[in-house]
């Protein structure tokens, strides 16, 4: 074996070679002692075999895989941006790691110790739990992260890669009022999200573009799931004088409005037009199809691969944040008022 074979081989192909996870194989680098024996001595005569050196705390070495960590995965959204990181990493040769931190401070904990466990080359952080001091943790570990649809302006030193939301509120409000629509509501997303700021500013942007003033009775918060669509629209068709249409931040919560309509008897979008956000696959096989922002969720995933391995290449990249275009895509659940 040569001398460039023996430096390029990784703690994932060891893991391999071994038939154990590559968690393991950081176990007995690191000198754990939760490793069967024999296990070990097998992972050490690998190691040995091929050439295998660590190279100091500046993590040279490679290991061939990527940490993805959410809030929860209890979402269609969480999917499309798996989709994209799985295809990108797959391209690239490396691994991905899932983890949820269910947006709480222990559960977020408990992944760096798990990370400290294992090898990994770069995370990408779609996640608002990881506060500063934990970064701090992050950064110490001398691994490269990149934020996917930051939960706000971020102020730590990381990249960040998202969607163009205000524009997207723009087109959605923007097309309702063209169709002739005045009583335009909108359910927001979870409050304290810049995304659910930006598709609010967005739409309010569109109503003054148009002439028309806001009213606060039509804006209902919701959490971007289907139940929260649902009882936002039930109370905004219990106004004494409802809206003809709604913009919802997501199409979970589109598909709610949908739900509230129908249990009024109405129906969409011959009484209420809905237009959605993100377009996830079932925004096409929804009954009406709907009228959605598409958000590009997979080339978002994607970037943030792409970006993460530029870092741990220690490539300089254009700029630390990256806002991919929205677009209207126009359905059936969207026309102008009766």
């Amino acid at each position: 074996m040569t001398d460039t074979q023996r430096h390029a081989v990784t703690i994932s192909e060891i893991a391999a070679k071994a038939g154990v996870s590559v968690p393991t194989v950081s176990r007995v680098l690191n000198h754990r002692s939760d490793v069967a024996p024999h296990t070990r001595e097998r992972v050490e005569r690998l190691l040995r075999e091929h050439g295998y050196q660590r190279r100091g705390p500046h993590r040279e070495e490679r290991a061939g895989l990527v940490d993805l960590v959410f809030d929860d995965l209890d979402s269609p959204w969480a999917l499309e941006v798996i989709r994209g990181v799985e295809q990108a990493a797959h391209a690239a040769g490396v691994g991905t790691v899932v983890s949820a931190v269910h947006r709480r401070r222990s559960s977020a904990r408990l992944w760096l110790d798990n990370v400290r466990a294992r090898a990994s080359d770069g995370v990408i952080l779609v996640t608002t739990a990881l506060d500063p001091d934990l970064h701090s943790e992050l950064r110490g570990l001398h691994l490269p992260a990149v934020v996917v649809d930051p939960a706000g302006l971020p102020d730590l030193d990381v990249p960040t890669i998202g969607a163009t939301n205000w524009a997207g509120g723009v087109a959605a409000t923007e097309h309702l009022t063209a169709l002739g629509h005045r009583r335009i509501a909108h359910v927001a997303g979870r409050p304290g999200l810049w995304c659910t700021r930006a598709r609010l500013d967005g739409y309010r942007a569109a109503l003054d573009f148009a002439g028309l003033a806001a009213d606060p009775r039509l804006v209902v918060p919701g959490e971007f799931d289907y139940a929260s669509g649902a009882r936002a629209a039930a109370q905004l068709l219990e106004l004494a004088d409802p809206p003809t249409a709604v913009f919802a931040a997501s199409d979970q919560m589109a598909l709610g409005v949908y739900e509230a309509v129908r249990r009024r008897g109405l129906r969409v979008p011959d009484d209420v037009s809905v237009v959605g956000f993100d377009d996830l696959p079932q925004a096409a096989w929804s009954s009406p199809p709907l009228t959605t922002v598409h958000q590009p969720l997979g080339q978002m995933g994607e970037l943030a691969v792409r970006t993460v391995l530029r870092l741990v290449n220690g490539e300089r990249l254009e700029g630390p944040k990256v806002e991919l275009a929205t677009r209207l895509v126009v359905r059936d659940s969207t026309a102008a008022p009766r």
